[in-house]
């Protein structure tokens, strides 16, 4: 059995000082691949799951003009702040924005109807905003 699968937090260790000292030969390179690709793909969920949240808070705010949208707007700023840390962290997955957008936007709209209770179709079927719009902190529907 490895230390890769025994105890990570010293694997991680032993492999940042394999590559510190240049030991090329020491290092786990299938291991290191497969962290390095959940790294990445960690940072694709929590951009998509922020913007589920932000576009289902929007969408509430757009339907429910009568409900007191201040949790929701507390909710969007929060959301949208995180949204720009990680895209200052990560500037290369601001790429991924309108595919991400797009992929979680019906979810976000059941979400909605879900928690509203109002009717699916009171919710556009296609997102109505852009994404300057749904990352402009100045924008709310």
């Amino acid at each position: 059995m490895t230390l890769y699968k025994t105890d990570f937090y010293a694997w991680t260790l032993q492999q940042a000082e394999h590559l510190r000292a240049e030991a090329m030969e020491q290092l786990d390179i299938q291991n290191l691949i497969e962290e390095i690709e959940g790294m990445s793909s960690s940072e694709r969920r929590q951009l998509s799951n922020r913007l589920h949240v932000l576009l289902m808070h929007l969408l509430k705010l757009l339907c429910q003009k009568h409900e007191n949208p201040k949790r929701w707007l507390a909710t969007i700023r929060e959301q949208r702040r995180r949204i720009g840390y990680l895209l200052k962290d990560s500037p290369s997955l601001r790429n991924l924005l309108d595919e991400r957008i797009a992929d979680v936007y019906p979810d976000a709209r059941d979400e909605a109807a879900e928690e509203t209770g109002l009717l699916l179709d009171t919710f556009p079927a296609i997102c109505p905003w852009t994404t300057a719009q749904i990352m402009d902190n100045h924008f709310y529907p």
